[in-house]
């Protein structure tokens, strides 16, 4: 399931397998993108940290669904499939409508999302794209087109660290050859309400 080594959940013990246990899903199931940080469990605790703050916390205003979005779009343009695969099944939770989302998936593999999305969620998209690829590029102007939108400063700043934890799980993932195999698609840490519940549902 990667290209280095991984220890796996029955093989774990003490503080690793008490990280695993935070975040297991059905079956003590740990998703592969975690279970590669096994050989150092403090980069998990790290990992951890920031995913379940920038896309599960209660103090975001942004719908889940189009921080999802916003996560597909960038491993879209990325090539990292196993991101696509969980967090477009994630979305789909989310929208709870299998046509809107199919709809969503095609408009971000066509990067064409007027008839999508309403005015300010275009700009964000567009916005994770130019953060994405052309990061020399960025101009404060950027950060007003979004604000002109109706984006506040503090959604704003979810849009970023939304895109950028993305980049870097990507990075992750493509870099040390993750794969899905084993792995149960779309769970997520879903108590927004307790920072430290990653516990996968």
């Amino acid at each position: 399931m990667s290209w280095i080594d991984v220890i796996s959940y029955d093989d774990s013990e003490g503080k690793l397998r008490k990280l695993y246990d935070k975040v297991t899903g059905p079956n003590k199931n740990v998703d592969n993108i975690m279970l590669v940080h096994g050989l150092r469990p403090h980069t998990m605790t790290g990992h951890m940290a920031l995913y379940k703050n920038v896309l599960h916390n209660s103090n975001n205003t942004l719908p889940k669904w189009y921080l999802e979005t916003l996560g597909v779009f960038v491993s879209i343009l990325n090539k990292c499939n196993y991101c696509v695969e969980h967090h477009f099944e994630g979305l789909k939770r989310f929208l709870n409508d299998d046509r809107k989302s199919q709809e969503i998936k095609e408009a971000l593999l066509n990067r064409m999302f007027l008839n999508t999305f309403p005015n300010k969620f275009v700009r964000g998209l567009h916005y994770a794209e130019k953060l994405t690829e052309k990061l020399d590029e960025l101009q404060e102007s950027d950060i007003v087109s979004l604000r002109e939108s109706g984006l506040s400063d503090g959604e704003i700043l979810e849009i970023n660290q939304v895109v950028s934890y993305f980049n870097y799980a990507n990075r992750t993932v493509l870099g040390l050859g993750v794969s899905t195999k084993g792995d149960i698609l779309g769970l997520s840490p879903n108590d927004s309400e307790d920072e430290m519940n990653w516990n996968h549902q």
